[in-house]
């Protein structure tokens, strides 16, 4: 396959920019105003996928909602089953207990076990487990902020490739 020319993925690089920038601008300013942190590090990739390659499965609405959802399930039920449900975050400790590492291992094995069962391979889910598991999207406002922008991304970026396609998507390149 022969790589575009660089003027054609310098345009496609700049549609990116202009749709993910102001995207999760936006999801971060909402998280600003009802003190949540809606950012976290499984909205970036999830972001990406959606816009940069909305027709390729890891992309498809139904392989983001099923893989968070697997995740987050996966994360919740590995929190529990490690007796970790009130434990310090990795970050607040500054290391991971045996514990942490066991179930972040379990989860991430689970969560793409999962997702291969249902046919939604959707690969920022993976840190979806992750974040829940290390304690730094624990049950309470740090998971409901990234619900919600994982929720506001995965309804806004479809909106913003129907409505900005890529040259290639109308044919064009």
């Amino acid at each position: 396959m022969a790589r575009e020319p660089l003027r054609a993925r310098a345009v496609a690089g700049a549609r990116l920019f202009l749709l993910a920038a102001p995207l999760l601008a936006a999801v971060g300013a909402l998280g600003l105003l009802i003190d949540w942190v809606l950012l976290t590090t499984t909205v970036g990739p999830t972001a990406y996928l959606l816009l940069a390659h909305p027709d390729t499965l890891p992309a498809r609405l139904r392989g983001a909602v099923l893989g968070h959802g697997c995740a987050v399930v996966v994360g919740l039920a590995c929190l529990a089953a490690f007796g970790l449900w009130t434990h310090a975050s990795t970050s607040s400790l500054r290391h991971e207990s045996a514990r942490q590492l066991g179930a972040q291992a379990v989860a991430v094995g689970l969560t793409l076990f999962f997702l291969h069962l249902v046919d939604a391979h959707h690969p920022p889910a993976a840190a979806t487990a992750l974040l829940i598991t290390s304690g730094l999207a624990r049950p309470g406002p740090a998971l409901y902020g990234m619900l919600t922008g994982l929720a506001l991304v995965i309804a806004v970026a479809p909106v913003l490739t129907a409505a900005f396609p890529s040259r290639s998507d109308k044919g064009g390149g």
